[in-house]
């Protein structure tokens, strides 16, 4: 759980790109036009302070985030957030803080890019694969799909990360797309420079001759029936440290929960990875693999 000091640095961030954010939005959302006469008046909770405790939930020990807001954030957060509102309140007040939740984590959390990259997808299941046909509130949304640990019904988070463990970009789909279709599109790419190293999931000449077109070089593994080919030292090095995607998927599911199955709308499950994903951004330590700046030269002299 972070500090009471951190709490407070992390408030004034999101605070500061919220009040940004409401400045920037007006006269460009649309309102709804059914002739009803709507109040305009502010809510207790404000959505700096919603972000805020989404974000401190991801990063404690809880694993309820019902529990957490009743049990910490109501009882000894009291002097952080005085004007707290019911838990049912405040599932509304999240689905409200979607847009600017999504776009702080846009344009304030992702990390830069170092020119040596690694790309993985990870399942996230929305319940067990035998539930999947009694599953309503993902129903027309969530699919079925196959990975390396089996068969399971949700969504693939699509991850980019740098040598450093920060997240480049992200990108959700329905389980049954495959692993390359992310990486065709340049929206998810376009930020991304030097070496990318991915899993035979990847192999695509025609993904490879686009992707190295924009200024990317595709490194994965060989399957065992493709014929062999001559790879750089440094890269057969780097692709031994693809691990480190395996080790970020980890953390953002077992510490900052953006995997559960207990979401009762698509809305809340949207949520749920926003936040863990901002919370992430702000954890101190990350994995990395330490390579020296007189290192990254010599490894990406031959990009």
């Amino acid at each position: 759980m972070f500090s009471i000091d951190k709490i407070t640095e992390i408030f004034c961030i999101v605070d500061d790109f919220c009040i940004e954010f409401d400045k920037v939005k007006v006269g460009h959302v649309l309102d709804k036009n059914d002739g009803k006469k709507r109040r305009n008046r502010s809510f207790k909770l404000s959505d700096s302070e919603v972000i805020t405790i989404m974000i401190l939930f991801h990063a404690g020990q809880f694993r309820n985030i019902k529990h957490f807001y009743i049990n910490y954030v109501m009882a000894h957060l009291q002097k952080e957030f005085p004007q707290t509102v019911s838990y049912n309140r405040f599932v509304e007040l999240q689905q409200k803080a979607v847009m600017p939740m999504a776009i702080f984590l846009k344009t304030f959390c992702l990390g830069a890019c170092t020119g040596i990259s690694f790309i993985d997808s990870t399942p996230l299941k929305v319940c067990h694969i035998r539930r999947e046909h009694s599953n309503k509130v993902f129903k027309g949304m969530a699919t079925k799909g196959q990975c390396s640990i089996g068969w399971f019904f949700g969504f693939k988070l699509h991850l980019i990360i740098n040598d450093k463990g920060e997240i480049l970009d992200f990108m959700i789909t329905q389980g049954n797309i495959n692993d390359r279709e992310p990486l065709k599109q340049k929206s998810f790419h376009e930020r991304i420079f030097g070496k990318l190293f991915g899993d035979k999931g990847y192999i695509s000449q025609t993904l490879f001759e686009q992707l190295f077109i924009d200024g990317i070089h595709l490194i994965t593994k060989i399957r065992k029936n493709m014929k062999n080919c001559l790879m750089h030292i440094h890269d057969k090095i780097l692709l031994k440290k693809r691990a480190l995607i395996e080790t970020v998927n980890d953390e953002l599911k077992n510490i900052c929960q953006i995997e559960h199955t207990r979401h009762r709308s698509f809305e809340n499950f949207v949520t749920n990875l926003l936040s863990g994903l901002i919370a992430y951004s702000f954890f101190p330590k990350k994995p990395c693999l330490n390579i020296d700046i007189i290192e990254r030269p010599a490894l990406l002299a031959h990009a």
